[in-house]
């Protein structure tokens, strides 16, 4: 039988697939000596057991328990439930991958009524210990029970108003226990039973709390956004107890060994004195930073930095630590590798490299490629910013220039930005339920809080812009005030996460400036990688911005878009009304000397690098107008000489009910082969002119969409192939070039060995391929994917990351039967999922020649190709 409870001493780091980071470092961490607080953790695997178990805890992992929580009183000297010497745990999750706020925490358990009394005569302290039970009642009711705690702290503030004070450590040991007394019969009245007094019991409905906590809504919605798999599931940690609450001798604090905001080698964080970890992270008191603790208390401070530094080392990453003080003796609560910044991240890989902890490749490791596109977005204006007074200052938590539309909640937010709108989330302080809100957010401001509150750490993981603790900030029931002015919701601000600064209005950004570090781990990123990385692009603009950024090719020019430029959407809509293949080539004709400039203009700016240029694709419909619009249908009439009747039955005759699957890509190089033959002539003509006048060794690439069958690709393809032939024989010149296609439906997967008998390269579009393998509409599956997620049905977006079981299988078959019958075959992918970093990785593990993205996540793709060849390497 597979063991499901491992005690400290039986664990390590490797662990953390069973015990998860927080188990697995805290076991660590015991074992190399660290001043650590006692405990157990139990398995992850009992997460999906419980939910096998119609949510219930097995007899036998129950014993195993007990029996883990014996060997935890010995260890201790403390026993559970006894008033003479009593033993209190913490009860934690934790999953493999931080998932920082989203799961539930429970301290202070296994106190009771007679506990309490004991407590407090063993450490004379009456005060601290009904504090621990006033938390401990809260955490239970609120986690566990899942009561509305609105009541509670209704019950808390009447208290604190009526002694005109404003923080609970000022409450007396009478307040508190007037408090317990009051939220008790709340309790009974909301639940109909008293609030449980067996430690036991409360353990094991804290155990199956935290279980459950997996898959509450903010988890949930996490995982969505990390891509992380549901079956996962969550460790938990029981722990002893360290009070950071007994007295101004004691205190909790979070830290980091450098500054997850900039990467700063230096000691940053805060902490809280005669407080519990909860009141450091919730951002309700402001506290202090980690530097004053040298001041109350030089030797701790020393012993902590020491800590801090042997931690770092010892697991080669900047760390975030969690600590607690209790009457001067120091305990370390928790390590993991840091959430930081995007500028933090290339920094600190970068520092620990010229340090010669790191090698490249490992220093590689420890960039968050997912992260790069934020370091690319504008940023304000310096002089534009001199000229403006701000409006508020609060802490700079995590940089970047967000500008939008006041939010007060996250449910605003997420229905403005649903709207098209960009939005700034304004807040007290954040809670985990306002992750959804921070995600669509441009920028999130809190009025409490400091550098290390749920607020700053979130947004430094999302790379989205923050200031915390912004005091200028008032909060009243329907507006702000800033500085005594009042803004109501829907008014805009500017924040400068960078330094602190808001201010009204929206402000100018201009481009964002690379640092050198950036350019470094680029360099050593093309290096180490094997796939090759394209860009998406369709105008000279795209092309020169994805080049910059390291592209080494376009592995998707998208030709429809050309089409809508101003002075071209009339001819090509003379195309499409013409009714005879006459005056269909007419207006075909006055394309081609369009398409061959484009195509030219390309051609010079990639100087010789691969050029895939996909033959036009969507439905005819798209390129006219609606008809709704009786202006444009009688203008448009007009100019084709036709009666208004006349071009409404054409746009009526073209309209489709279910257009993705319709009259689109090589079915209407089928109907009409003059279509694809005049673009395959300016690709060609384009191609000749640049070598000749350039000397660029070009060498087309012709990519035919959404085929089905060998038969299909073989007309289309030879028809372009004539084409082709016929613009060289003409201009008495040789040109390599390749006719390839996409591979778009499940069945072009499963046929591609017939496929592939014709085409020189096969390029996955992966979101069509993603919609037909599921059979639903990237944009009709936003109305009801939310409840996927919710029921535990998805894990992820398909559309976002790659589904390696489903749209991941046909990927790997497909490529497999190509090259069984063309093994120099050309392999890559187009869609959006090029430039995203599981599903970069996931290319490069089924032998993908290259990724295709938009040119601003070609960072991200270069990067996630280097270290998916480090994690997995290929010759």
């Amino acid at each position: 039988m597979k063991k499901d409870v491992f005690m400290f001493a039986e664990g390590n780091a490797s662990m953390r697939d069973i015990l998860g980071g927080k188990g697995a470092n805290l076991c660590e961490m015991a074992n190399i000596g660290l001043p650590v607080p006692p405990g157990f953790v139990v398995s992850s695997n009992v997460c999906a057991d419980y939910y096998k178990n119609e949510e219930k805890l097995s007899t036998k992992l129950e014993e195993n328990i007990i029996t883990a929580l014996r060997k935890l009183e010995k260890t201790s000297n403390k026993e559970f439930g006894n008033p003479n010497k009593p033993l209190l745990v913490s009860v934690r999750s934790g999953s493999r991958v931080s998932m920082p706020g989203m799961m539930d925490t429970i301290l202070n358990l296994g106190i009771n009524d007679k506990v309490a009394k004991g407590f407090a005569t063993l450490t004379g302290n009456e005060r601290f210990v009904y504090d621990c039970y006033r938390r401990f009642i809260l955490m239970f009711s609120d986690v566990v029970m899942e009561l509305d705690t609105e009541e509670f702290d209704r019950i808390l503030q009447d208290a604190k108003d009526k002694k005109k004070i404003k923080y609970d450590y000022e409450l007396d040991v009478e307040d508190l226990k007037n408090i317990i007394k009051k939220n008790k019969v709340y309790y009974k009245e909301k639940l109909g039973v008293d609030f449980p007094q067996e430690p036991e019991v409360q353990l094991m409905e804290a155990i199956k709390a935290v279980i459950r906590s997996w898959n509450n809504q903010r988890a949930i919605l996490y995982r969505k956004i990390n891509a992380i798999p549901n079956e996962w599931g969550t460790a938990i940690t029981i722990q002893s107890m360290v009070f950071g609450n007994t007295s101004n001798k004691s205190g909790s604090g979070v830290a980091f060994t450098r500054d997850p905001a900039t990467g700063e080698n230096k000691l940053f964080g805060e902490f809280l004195m005669n407080a519990q970890g909860e009141d450091v992270v919730a951002g309700i008191r402001t506290p202090a930073p980690i530097s004053h603790l040298e001041q109350e208390n030089p030797a701790l401070y020393k012993q902590f930095k020491d800590i801090a530094h042997k931690l770092e080392t010892h697991y080669k990453d900047m760390q975030d630590i969690e600590f607690t003080i209790e009457d001067s003796k120091l305990y370390i609560l928790q390590t993991r590798n840091a959430k930081r910044t995007i500028h933090a991240g290339l920094k600190v890989a970068m520092d620990l490299y010229r340090e010669g902890a790191l090698d490249e490749k490992e220093a590689l490791l420890k960039v968050d490629a997912s992260q790069l596109p934020s370091l690319l977005l504008p940023q304000f204006d310096t002089e534009s910013l001199k000229k403006i007074t701000p409006i508020g200052k609060g802490l700079p938590a995590s940089p970047g220039a967000g500008c939008g539309m006041m939010a007060f909640n996250a449910t605003k937010a997420i229905e403005w930005k649903a709207e098209g709108k960009k939005v700034v989330l304004v807040r007290q302080e954040t809670l985990s339920e306002d992750i959804e809100g921070m995600s669509v957010s441009e920028a999130v401001v809190t009025a409490r809080g400091g550098m290390t509150s749920h607020a700053a750490v979130v947004a430094r993981g999302m790379g989205k812009c923050c200031v915390t603790g912004c005091e200028d900030i008032q909060f009243s029931n329907d507006y702000v005030t800033f500085k005594d002015k009042k803004y109501v919701e829907g008014d805009i601000i500017s924040v400068n996460g960078s330094t602190g600064f808001i201010y009204e209005g929206k402000i100018d950004r201009k481009p964002a400036t690379l640092p050198k570090d950036f350019l470094t781990i680029m360099e050593w990123a093309k290096k180490y990688k094997i796939l090759k990385v394209y860009q998406n692009a369709d105008t000279p603009t795209d092309a020169r911005a994805g080049v910059e950024l390291g592209a080494e090719g376009i592995g998707l020019c998208r030709t429809e878009h050309m089409f809508f430029k101003a002075g071209r959407i009339e001819k090509m809509r003379e195309m499409i009304v013409a009714n005879t293949l006459q005056t269909r080539q007419v207006a075909l004709d006055k394309l081609l000397p369009m398409q061959r400039q484009d195509f030219t203009e390309l051609y010079q700016i990639m100087k010789g690098m691969p050029v895939t240029i996909r033959l036009l694709d969507p439905p005819l419909h798209e390129f006219l107008p609606d008809l709704k619009n009786r202006k444009e249908i009688a203008d448009l009439a007009q100019s084709f000489r036709m009666t208004e009747e006349k071009l409404e039955q054409v746009i009526n005759d073209l309209h489709e009910f279910n257009p993705m699957m319709g009259h689109r890509g090589c079915r209407l190089a089928v109907s009409y082969p003059e279509i694809y033959n005049m673009q395959a002539r300016a690709i060609i003509e384009a191609a000749l002119n640049v070598k000749k006048e350039n000397g660029f060794d070009i060498k087309p690439e012709i990519m035919i969409p959404i085929i089905c069958d060998l038969k299909e690709f073989e007309f289309v393809k030879n028809n372009v192939e004539k084409t082709v032939k016929e613009v060289l024989a003409n201009a008495n010149a040789t040109m390599e070039y390749k006719i390839g296609t996409m591979i778009e439906l499940p069945r072009a997967a499963l046929m591609a060995d017939k496929i592939a008998e014709q085409a020189k390269f096969f390029s996955f579009g992966t979101n069509d391929l993603t919609q037909f393998t599921y059979g639903f509409s990237r944009d009709d599956a936003t109305k009801f994917l939310k409840s996927y997620y919710e029921n535990r049905i998805f894990d992820f977006d398909p559309f976002v990351t790659i589904d390696q079981n489903g749209v991941g299988s046909l990927m790997k078959m497909a490529s497999e039967k190509g090259r069984s019958v063309r093994p120099d075959i050309k392999i890559g992918i187009c869609g959006e999922h090029g430039g995203e970093a599981k599903s970069v990785d996931f290319c490069h593990r089924i032998g993908l020649n290259y990724v295709s993205c938009s040119p601003f996540r070609v960072p991200t793709a270069i990067l996630a190709a280097a270290q998916a060849n480090i994690n997995n390497p290929k010759k």
